[in-house]
C-alpha cells in the first residue's frame, strides 16, 4: 500500500493544476482498489457547495455542473460529518439523494471520505460499486490515508489552478496563510526573486522579442553542447566505453529533434526562454521521477542537470535583470535575502512574501526595521506564477490574498489608507513622552541589529535600546568576526543612541538562527544546544564579544549586557565569572570603564519560576516573550502549520509574565520585555498594567504604542488586567481588549478593525 501510496502521491504533485491533479486522483485510486467508479467533490468557497469535478466511471459531462449542499446528498453528510461513510446499498440510507443524469443508479456500494487540510474540508473523495457489499477496513483505511496524504497537495493544487487563471470575473479568489513578519498592508504588482539556476523556481513570463530569447537560448544551449565535449573528450580514458556513451545520450537530448526543439516551440509561441526551458524540463524530470526502474529514474538526476546547466548559461546573459521595477512592488520569492530587497528602490518597495523562513529571520527583522509589510513561510504559494500579478500582502495576519473579490480588495484599500493616516498623525508623538493620562510613565526602547534601525529607531522617539541583536553581524559575515571588528560595530550603535540606554544581548545562535561557517545541525534545533549554552561551551567566543563590548562602552556608559536562554542558575552563576574576569582583564590592561548592568533574559518556563532567584544576582530582567510563548505552548511560531495555535494571550502566557513582573518588583530589579507582545498596543495594554518598567519593540510599532497608552489611564489598564486574567481562553482576551479600543475611541488599533 506505501508504494502505491508513494507513486500517486508524487504523480499528482506532478499536476500542473487542481484539474490535473483530480484527473489523476481519480483514476489511479480507481485503479489501486479495484473499484468501477473513483470521484471528487470540492467544495467552491463562493457558494459553499460540493462540485463534482472528477470522475472515472460516471457521466463525465456533469463534471463542473452537479453540485450538493453540505449536509446534502450523501456527500454533503461526509462533509458535514468529517468521517467516513462505508455503506453497502447507497439507496437505502436515509440521506441518498439522486443527482439527475450523473448515472450512479447501476452502482450501490458507496464509500466516502472527506478530504481535509488544515481543519479546512476541501471536499469528498468517493469511490462507488455495482456490487451491493460494504468496502472492508483495508479499503476504507486506504482511502482514508490517500486523503489525508493527498490533501496538502489538493490544497496546493488549487491555488495553482486559480493564479493559472487569468485575473478575469472567473478567477477564484484564494488566501494563502503564513506567517506575519512585518505589520502592515500592502497592494502592489508581484516581482519574482528566483534562486540562481533554479528550474523549480522560475516565474512564467511572456515576451515581445520572441527572436532575441531564441537566440539567447540557442546560446546557452551550444555552450552547454561545449562543454559536454569538453568533458566527454577529457573522460574519454577513463571511462568504460558504454559508460562513455552517456555524453552522446546527453547531446541528443539537447537536439532540436528532442527537448530543444521543445522549448524552441515555447519560446515562438511568445514564453520567455527560461520559462520554457523550466517548463519543459520540469516535464521530462517528473516523466523519468514516475518510471518504476531505479535506472531509469536515476536519470532525472542527469535531465534536471542538464536543464540547470542550460538556465545557468541564460541567467548570466539575462539583460533584462536591470530591470523597471512598478511602482507599488511586491518581492516574492522562495527564501528572500536582504540583498534582494537592496536592489528595489525604497520608494518603490511597498510588500514582502517569503515561501520560507521565519518571523525571527533576517529578512522580516530588517522589513520591520523598514516599515515593509511582510508575510514569511507562505508555503502553499505558487510564487513562480506570481509574476507581474497583484496580490495583497496583510503583515497583520501573515496571509497573502490572490484574485481577491472587489469588496475584499476595497476593504484592504481602506485598511491601507487607514495606516497611512494614522501614520502621519503619529509623527507628531515623536517628542512627546509615554505618559498614561493619569501621569504614569513608560519608556519604550526598540529592537535592532543593523546600523540601518538607528536613523528610523531615533526618528519614532525611542528613548533607548531594549534588544540589539548582535549576532546580526556574525550571520552577515563568512567567519566569526574578531574581536576588534566587534568593537567598531558595538561602538557605533552605543554612541548613535548615547545617553540613552543600549542592551546588548550576547551572541544567540541556535534554533532557526543558524551561522553559515559554524553550522549546527540537530533534529530539534529549538530546545538544543543554543544561547548561552552554545557560548558558555565556547568561552574564547565568549570572552572576546565581552571584551568587545566593554572597549566600545569606554566614555559613553550606557551599555547593558544581556543573556539571552538562561535556563538555570548555574548558567547564569558561569556566565557571570566570565563577564566580571573580563572586566578585571581590562582593567588591567588599562580599561577606565565601569562593569555595567547585566541582564537575564526570561524566555524558558523554568526561568519564569526562577525569576526571582535570576532577579537577585543581575541588575535588570528582560522578557523575551516569542520564544517564551512558544515554549511555553509547546507552538513553533516558524511552522504556519501550527502557527494559529500560538496565542500570545493564551492564559498561561499571561500568567508566566505577570509572574516575572512580580518577581522582579520583589527584589527590586527593573523587568522589561522585548517580544512582539511589547510591540502590540493591546499587549502594551497589559504589560503597563502588569508593572513592566520598560517596552521594547521595532521602530515601526512604536508610535502606535504610544497613542494607544497616552489614551488610557494606569488604572483603567489594570482593571481590564484583573478582568483578563481570570478569563480562560486567548480568544476572549482578545475580545475584551479590542472592546477597550473602541471604549476609548482607538477603534483603529483593533485587530478585528
Amino acid at each position: 500500500m506505501l508504494e502505491t501510496l508513494r507513486h500517486i502521491v508524487q504523480e499528482v504533485n506532478a499536476a500542473e493544476g487542481l484539474n490535473e491533479a483530480l484527473d489523476i486522483i481519480v483514476r489511479r485510486v480507481r485503479d489501486a482498489m479495484g473499484t468501477e467508479v473513483c470521484s471528487v467533490y470540492m467544495r467552491d468557497p463562493l457558494s459553499n457547495r460540493y462540485i463534482f469535478r472528477a470522475t472515472e466511471g460516471l457521466n463525465k459531462r456533469l463534471v463542473g455542473q452537479a453540485s450538493l449542499a453540505s449536509g446534502e446528498g450523501l456527500v454533503g453528510l461526509v462533509a458535514e460529518r468529517e468521517e467516513p461513510i462505508n455503506l453497502e446499498d447507497a439507496e437505502t440510507h436515509p440521506a441518498f439523494q439522486f443527482l439527475q443524469g450523473i448515472g450512479e443508479e447501476a452502482f450501490h456500494a458507496f464509500l466516502g471520505v472527506p478530504i481535509i487540510h488544515q481543519r479546512d474540508v476541501l471536499g469528498v473523495l468517493v469511490v462507488q460499486q455495482a456490487q451491493r457489499r460494504r468496502f472492508d477496513e483495508d479499503d476504507e483505511a486506504f482511502l482514508v490515508t490517500m486523503s489525508a496524504q493527498l490533501a496538502g497537495v489538493i490544497a496546493h493544487a488549487q491555488v495553482t489552478g486559480a493564479v493559472q487563471e487569468e485575473l478575469l470575473d472567473g478567477a477564484e479568489p484564494a488566501r494563502i496563510n503564513g506567517i506575519p513578519g512585518a505589520p502592515g498592508i500592502a497592494i502592489g504588482t508581484v516581482v519574482v526573486v528566483s534562486p540562481e539556476a533554479d528550474l523549480f523556481a522560475v516565474p512564467k513570463r511572456i515576451v515581445n522579442n520572441r527572436r532575441a530569447e531564441l537566440r539567447a537560448f540557442r546560446q546557452a544551449l551550444n555552450a552547454v553542447q561545449a562543454d559536454i565535449r569538453a568533458v566527454s573528450d577529457n573522460l574519454r580514458g577513463e571511462m568504460s566505453a558504454e559508460d562513455h556513451a552517456l555524453f552522446d545520450v546527453y547531446l541528443g537530448i539537447l537536439d532540436d529533434s528532442a527537448i530543444g526543439g521543445e522549448v524552441a516551440a515555447l519560446i515562438k509561441a511568445g514564453h520567455w526562454a527560461q520559462g520554457a526551458l523550466s517548463q519543459v524540463m520540469i516535464k521530462h524530470i517528473r516523466h523519468f521521477e514516475r518510471m518504476e526502474h531505479s535506472y531509469l529514474r536515476e536519470r532525472a538526476v542527469d535531465v534536471k542537470d542538464l536543464g540547470t546547466r542550460v538556465l545557468s548559461y541564460l541567467q548570466a546573459n539575462d539583460t533584462s535583470r536591470d530591470k523597471d521595477y512598478p511602482e507599488q512592488c511586491i518581492l516574492v520569492g522562495e527564501e528572500l535575502t536582504a540583498t534582494a530587497l537592496g536592489e528595489v528602490p525604497r520608494d518603490q518597495l511597498v510588500g514582502l512574501i517569503s515561501v520560507r523562513g521565519s518571523g525571527n529571520s533576517h529578512v522580516a527583522i530588517l522589513a520591520r526595521a523598514m516599515g515593509i509589510p511582510t508575510v514569511m513561510g507562505a508555503v502553499d504559494l505558487p510564487y513562480a506564477r506570481l509574476q507581474d500579478r497583484e496580490v495583497i500582502v496583510d503583515g497583520y495576519q501573515g496571509a497573502v490574498h490572490l484574485n481577491p473579490v472587489p469588496e475584499v480588495r476595497q476593504r484592504f484599500q481602506d485598511l491601507l489608507n487607514e495606516d497611512l493616516a494614522i501614520n502621519k498623525d503619529l509623527e507628531a508623538l515623536r517628542d512627546l513622552p509615554c505618559e498614561t493620562l493619569d501621569g504614569h510613565r513608560l519608556p519604550l526602547w526598540v529592537n535592532t541589529g543593523l546600523m540601518v534601525d538607528v536613523g528610523r529607531s531615533l526618528d519614532q522617539g525611542a528613548e533607548g535600546v531594549g534588544l540589539y541583536r548582535t549576532e546580526v553581524p556574525f550571520l552577515l559575515r563568512d567567519r566569526f568576526p574578531s574581536e576588534e571588528e566587534q568593537r567598531q560595530i558595538y561602538r557605533e550603535q552605543l554612541q548613535a543612541f548615547a545617553p540613552r540606554p543600549v542592551t546588548m544581548r550576547t551572541l544567540d545562535i541556535g534554533g532557526d538562527k543558524a551561522l553559515p561557517y559554524f553550522p549546527i545541525e540537530e533534529d530539534n534545533p529549538f530546545l538544543g544546544w543554543r544561547g548561552i549554552r552554545v557560548t558558555l561551551d565556547h568561552p574564547e567566543i565568549f570572552l572576546a564579544q565581552v571584551r568587545a563590548m566593554l572597549k566600545a562602552n569606554e566614555g559613553l556608559g550606557n551599555l547593558r549586557i544581556m543573556l539571552p536562554m538562561v535556563s538555570n542558575i548555574a548558567e547564569l552563576d558561569e556566565a557571570l565569572v566570565l563577564i566580571r574576569r573580563s572586566h578585571r582583564e581590562l582593567q588591567q590592561e588599562g580599561f577606565a570603564g565601569e562593569l555595567p548592568p547585566i541582564g537575564v533574559m526570561v524566555e524558558v518556563p523554568s526561568a519564569v519560576y526562577q525569576a526571582r532567584a535570576l532577579a537577585r544576582r543581575v541588575d535588570f530582567l528582560s522578557v523575551g516573550s516569542n520564544d517564551l510563548t512558544q515554549y511555553l505552548l509547546a507552538v513553533d511560531r516558524n511552522n504556519a502549520r501550527v502557527a494559529d495555535l500560538y496565542h500570545s494571550f493564551h492564559p498561561a502566557v499571561l500568567q508566566a509574565l505577570r509572574s516575572v513582573a512580580e518577581a522582579g518588583q520583589s527584589e527590586g530589579k527593573p523587568v522589561g520585555i522585548c517580544g512582539e507582545l511589547a510591540g502590540d498596543p493591546l499587549g502594551a495594554v497589559l504589560m503597563l498594567a502588569m508593572g513592566y518598567n520598560v517596552l521594547s519593540m521595532n521602530a515601526t510599532s512604536l508610535p502606535r504604542v504610544k497613542q494607544v497608552l497616552r489614551k488610557l489611564t494606569h488604572a483603567r489598564a489594570c482593571e481590564v488586567l484583573a478582568e483578563v486574567m481570570a478569563m480562560e481562553d486567548a480568544a476572549a482576551v482578545t475580545r475584551r481588549l479590542e472592546a477597550l479600543m473602541v471604549e476609548s475611541g482607538l477603534q483603529s488599533f483593533s485587530r478585528s478593525r
